[in-house]
């Protein structure tokens, strides 16, 4: 779906950076291939927006609270009309990868040139997959690997016999949001409990070793 054929592509920004995010609109709004239609500081906030006014693109921050970039974009690919999303954040380490799993359409570095950020766009736009190298072979690993550096510090705790207070205490959480994390967590493993989870984790460091 191009800016030509069609009009401006309706985009939807989320930063909890509000200056971020002022800058990030500025830059669409210049740009004629752009229609900014909203902005949200939080995922929740771009879920409820979209569910009302879809858009074409959606451009978000990876470490966007509270839900994440990955759980947010995990919720909307099911829903008709969902945007394609455009994740970006540090091209050091598996954010690029972990974008792409989660199931977004591209990736741009944070520390990137703007114009690389508004044809990343376009190019989604019009059904492109754009991303950095990935090497795809590690789509494949351990689903440990999946899991964020919080939600893997969690999976240790759990490990060591951590109670749900135990790990609000530790990581100055609520206990809501700790059986928030242990729910990723359950899911990304593909598990239906903490007792499967920490098999899980032991299993996953002797076949590692």
């Amino acid at each position: 779906m191009s800016a030509t054929a069609n009009g401006p592509i309706d985009v939807m920004l989320a930063d909890s950076n509000p200056l971020v995010l002022s800058a990030m609109s500025e830059i669409f709004e210049r740009d004629p291939r752009f229609s900014l239609v909203a902005t949200s500081a939080t995922a929740e906030g771009f879920l409820g927006t979209v569910m009302r006014v879809p858009v074409q693109v959606g451009v978000v921050d990876w470490n966007l609270p509270v839900l994440g970039a990955a759980k947010l974009i995990e919720v909307l690919r099911e829903q008709a009309n969902a945007p394609r999303f455009v994740v970006y954040g540090e091209t050091t380490g598996e954010i690029p990868r972990l974008a792409m799993q989660a199931g977004a359409a591209g990736f741009a570095a944070r520390s990137g040139e703007v114009e690389g950020l508004l044809e990343t766009c376009a190019d989604v736009a019009a059904g492109k997959m754009v991303f950095p190298f990935i090497d795809v072979r590690k789509m494949q690993q351990d689903p440990i690997q999946n899991l964020s550096r919080k939600e893997r510090a969690i999976l240790e705790a759990l490990a060591q016999g951590m109670s749900n207070r135990d790990l609000s205490k530790e990581l100055q959480i609520s206990t809501n949001t700790v059986k928030f994390h242990l729910s990723n967590i359950y899911e990304k493993l593909a598990v239906k409990n903490r007792a499967q989870a920490i098999a899980y984790f032991y299993s996953s460091q002797l076949s590692g070793s």
